[in-house]
């Protein structure tokens, strides 16, 4: 679902000094801009479900306790075109309200316009799954939409 949400979307990157980061209510995407030509023997790559590091031909690019938990055994990275590291890793918190304000604890945070887009995004990707007949990829929000935005779940159907 959220992938197709995206497609429509786009996402909120958080740029750093080696690439971005964006996230899905399930979600996180990390791009790293590594050397043309560099191959996959050069990656070492640890994926934890706190903690993350990456290291491209010997040299560390980051390493640290990640913002939230994620799931060890579904993460995943990959090198495309010789020259980006994608690392996918699944959130064990799914709810909008979870929104990482930096990808590691006191790294890479997101200024407080991008972390605004961020909230706002995952609180339109909750309303999507909520109403699947309706298409919010173009929709704006105001409002209360931190924490996930307003709960109408004690609402009567």
């Amino acid at each position: 679902m959220s992938v197709h949400f995206d497609e429509r979307s786009g996402v909120v990157p958080c740029k750093t000094p080696w690439g971005s980061w964006y996230q899905t209510m399930e979600e996180v995407f990390i791009e790293v801009n590594v050397p043309k030509g560099t191959s996959a023997k050069e990656v070492r790559c640890q994926l934890g479900s706190r903690d993350i590091e990456l290291k491209v031909g010997g040299q560390e690019i980051f390493k640290g306790k990640l913002f939230g938990t994620t799931v060890s055994d579904e993460a995943t990275w990959t090198l495309e075109d010789k020259c980006l590291i994608q690392i996918i890793l699944m959130k064990t918190n799914r709810e909008a309200g979870n929104c990482w304000s930096s990808l590691l604890e006191g790294e890479y945070g997101a200024n407080a316009w991008v972390q605004d887009q961020m909230q706002r995004k995952l609180t339109l990707e909750r309303f999507q799954r909520e109403n699947p007949g309706f298409d919010f990829s173009g929709a704006e929000i105001s409002g209360n939409f931190q924490g996930g935005g307003p709960d109408f779940s004690s609402l009567q159907k």
